[in-house]
């Protein structure tokens, strides 16, 4: 007898009607009747999972109808049709075997549960059809993620978790010691003789690499203590970061462009049931939102160009548009749903909002830096060329205050054949909120880090 998965059944259906097969996994419903039952059957590896249908002939009738929800079964039985769904694999049992029994308190019980309940049991809500869906897309995505870079040649770099520089110079970063509290004051006796804390990004020492490999990548995990409860703020979340050499700007919006909608794609192709089931769950529009972000062109305007369209609209914003300083969420809202109707780069930011390694333009005013802004989610990619010049680097690191003596390496990167280089970076889960349509941050990684969340 085959001994087989969902996914197995679903994509061999018609070559398996009328056999016998294996199944195991769980009961996410029991239905009973008086002379037959049916079990709503997953195993977590296909979206649309089979319907398990028993009788009085099955053997053990009495014991199969007093199964819980929540059990580990193993099911044998023959392949026939479903007259509700002929695409839904459905399963007449011969024999049905508790694996694992569940009580009655099984917290998931069939009913509508809400995301907020169902963040307090995070370690089971992989088992609802919600968190199935996002996670195998969260896998899918991640996939599509490494299949892009190493297609065209990208180096996979793993960036250091630990660090001494918190990159971007914006503090909000989390300690990394071994001393005591009352012993913390000489950093020269910690574990690494100086302040380190957990890295905020991988790009300075990715910048590194691709002055030796030209194109890399970094994919993992990073940290910000910034005290924030929005949904799309976390403590620990994924980052990726590539790197380019021989690249501007204009190059760098190219390459982000055609990354996003691959990702999109492949996420359209591999995970439809899933798709189709939160489209449902976010109110219709998912699906069309990305078939139309995989076809279409992005839009390109500098920062100037964005704040003069945004001007142009009277009593609108909440917050006025200003020539010299960052967007809001509205603005960024109407420029990619209304104005556009398109994702759009905006380019060429106040050199004072970005951060110090960014290409400095002739204008004395900007920097070659740029953001992604996508419908219905604002900002999704920040990147920039980057600074090359060993004079004009060395200068905005004074007028910051950002040690040159710590940050040597970072420097000589510029004396030691340097070049025209350029990288972005993406969050991951703000992708997934995108690809989903779930709107917080803490439905699509698997154990959320907020403020004073850190159970599991």
């Amino acid at each position: 007898m085959q001994v087989i998965t969902t996914l197995d059944l679903k994509e061999r259906l018609q070559e398996l009607q009328g056999q016998t097969i294996c199944l195991r996994g769980w009961i996410r419903n029991h239905r009973r009747q008086k002379n037959i039952g049916f079990i709503d059957f997953f195993d977590g590896t296909c979206f649309k999972n089979p319907q398990v249908v028993y009788d009085e002939k099955i053997a053990n009738f009495q014991e199969v109808s007093a199964l819980h929800v929540g059990s580990s079964i193993r099911v044998e039985g023959q392949v026939v049709k479903s007259y509700k769904d002929p695409t839904v694999p459905e399963v007449q049992a011969t024999s049905i075997t508790l694996e694992g029994d569940c009580p009655e308190d099984y917290p998931l019980q069939p009913k509508k549960h809400s995301v907020e309940f169902l963040r307090e049991i995070a370690y089971l809500r992989p088992r609802t059809r919600l968190f199935q869906a996002v996670f195998r897309i969260r896998s899918v995505a991640a996939m599509a993620i490494h299949t892009y870079f190493q297609d065209r040649g990208y180096v996979y770099v793993h960036t250091p978790l630990i660090t001494s520089n918190d990159g971007e110079g914006a503090g909000n970063t989390f300690t990394v010691t071994t001393l005591p509290p009352d012993k913390r004051s000489d950093p020269s006796q910690d574990f690494f003789g100086k302040e380190t804390s957990l890295a905020v990004t991988g790009q300075l020492e990715g910048e590194t690499f691709a002055m030796a490999f030209s194109r890399i990548y970094t994919f993992g995990p990073t940290f910000r203590a910034e005290n924030s409860n929005t949904k799309t703020h976390a403590a620990e979340f994924w980052m990726i970061e590539p790197e380019i050499a021989f690249c501007d700007l204009q190059e760098l919006m190219d390459i982000e462009e055609d990354f996003l909608k691959f990702i999109v794609r492949t996420t359209l192709e591999k995970c439809p049931d899933e798709l189709r089931f939160l489209d449902t769950f976010s109110g219709g529009g998912l699906i069309e939102k990305l078939e139309a972000l995989k076809d279409c062109k992005c839009a390109r305007i500098t920062h100037d160009q964005a704040i003069t369209i945004l001007r142009e609209v009277k009593d609108r914003f909440q917050f006025e548009p200003r020539y010299g300083e960052d967007t809001a969420k509205e603005h960024e809202k109407y420029l990619t749903e209304e104005y556009f109707h398109s994702p759009v780069f905006v380019y060429n930011w106040p050199r004072d909002i970005k951060a110090f390694y960014m290409y400095q333009n002739d204008d004395g005013k900007t920097v070659a830096a740029v953001d992604l802004l996508v419908p219905g989610s604002g900002e999704l990619m920040g990147g920039s060329q980057r600074e090359d010049r060993y004079d004009r680097l060395c200068q905005r690191m004074d007028e910051l205050h950002i040690s040159r003596e710590a940050m040597y390496w970072y420097l000589n990167l510029r004396r030691f054949g340097g070049c025209t280089h350029s990288g972005f970076g993406m969050g991951f889960e703000r992708l997934l909120i995108y690809l989903t349509g779930v709107d917080n941050i803490r439905d699509v990684i698997p154990y959320a880090r907020t403020p004073l969340n850190c159970e599991f």
